[in-house]
């Protein structure tokens, strides 16, 4: 039987993997090889600080390698910081994501937070700078190293985020319509996530509850905001395709682990993300907020599964 739950977990781990493909050719496309050289520190970072941590544990290596989810929480954390910030970054969030998101709690299974999203929260708290500044332009193999690596300087390649942009213009008395937002990298990046999502949801990986909640959430305070006043916040559309809402709705929500588990809980705890999401974005100090939503609502999820457990037929 645990032979069969490992082989279980090792597909899913594996078809999560693949469905995250098109979102990240996408960041290449637009941002270039910095993209593909952050997974591969943070992939090696994973499997050497997980190895290390088990064999202090006296647990064997390999099954807990082998399952792919070391693998699959440092792609999403490598994903979701910038393709240029410093080789340490990575090294440094995705050890704290395994260590602290993970092991510390007994491995895959028992963690209560996301590893990936604790270890960008961490990031982001301590080094707000490196994880906010972003590539403005595509970067060769070469460019992308020398960047990574400090060989060369930041400042001419980089720039704040498509969010970022849309705070500071409307700080400074911008007004919506004169954004043209839909159209951004960070729009065909999220189209890229949300394809893989659909994907995940065709091969019974995951279920459509919270996801379908997650962008309902979204949909209807960013929709109350823009109804409220026009000028001031971001419509639904916009709000949907920037930032890491796509790999966030389809990829990070749905951890089974640190989620929901119920079919009314996961209706409940996507919604009141995405709420979140929407509200971090606006009134926040950070340009995004399902980080730091996720985080959140994985705090109340014993509380969210108590209150909707199904009855038991006759009682």
């Amino acid at each position: 039987m645990m032979h069969s739950n490992t082989h279980n977990t090792n597909q899913m781990m594996r078809q999560v993997i693949y469905a995250l493909t098109l979102g990240v050719v996408a960041a290449y496309y637009f941002f270039g090889w910095g993209v593909i050289v952050q997974i591969a520190l943070a992939v090696v970072t994973a499997i050497a600080v997980e190895s290390a941590f088990l064999s202090i544990r006296n647990r064997p290596i390999k099954p807990s390698i082998s399952d792919g989810s070391a693998a699959l929480s440092a792609i999403l954390l490598a994903i979701s910081i910038p393709s240029i910030a410093p080789w340490w970054i990575v090294v440094v969030g995705v050890a704290f994501a395994i260590i602290f998101g993970k092991q510390l709690y007994g491995g895959l299974g028992n963690n209560p937070f996301n590893p990936a999203m604790l270890g960008y929260a961490f990031l982001l708290v301590s080094y707000p700078l490196q994880m906010t500044t972003w590539a403005s332009e595509f970067l060769s193999f070469s460019q992308s190293l020398d960047v990574i690596f400090n060989l060369t300087s930041v400042d001419s390649l980089s720039g704040a985020t498509r969010l970022d942009d849309v705070k500071t213009q409307l700080a400074l008395g911008g007004f919506i319509s004169n954004l043209e937002l839909h159209s951004t990298s960070q729009a065909w990046i999220n189209l890229g996530f949300l394809l893989g999502g659909l994907y995940l949801l065709f091969r019974r990986i995951i279920t459509w509850h919270i996801p379908a909640a997650f962008i309902a959430g979204i949909v209807v305070i960013s929709s109350v905001l823009y109804f409220i006043d026009d000028q001031i916040y971001l419509p639904m559309q916009n709000h949907l395709m920037l930032g890491a809402t796509m790999l966030g709705a389809f990829f990070i929500a749905t951890d089974p682990v640190s989620g929901s588990t119920t079919p009314k809980g996961r209706l409940i705890y996507g919604f009141l993300m995405g709420v979140l999401v929407v509200v971090i974005r606006v009134f926040g100090g950070y340009p995004d907020g399902v980080a730091f939503a996720v985080l959140l609502m994985n705090m109340i999820v014993p509380l969210i599964d108590y209150y909707t457990q199904p009855k038991v037929f006759g009682k």
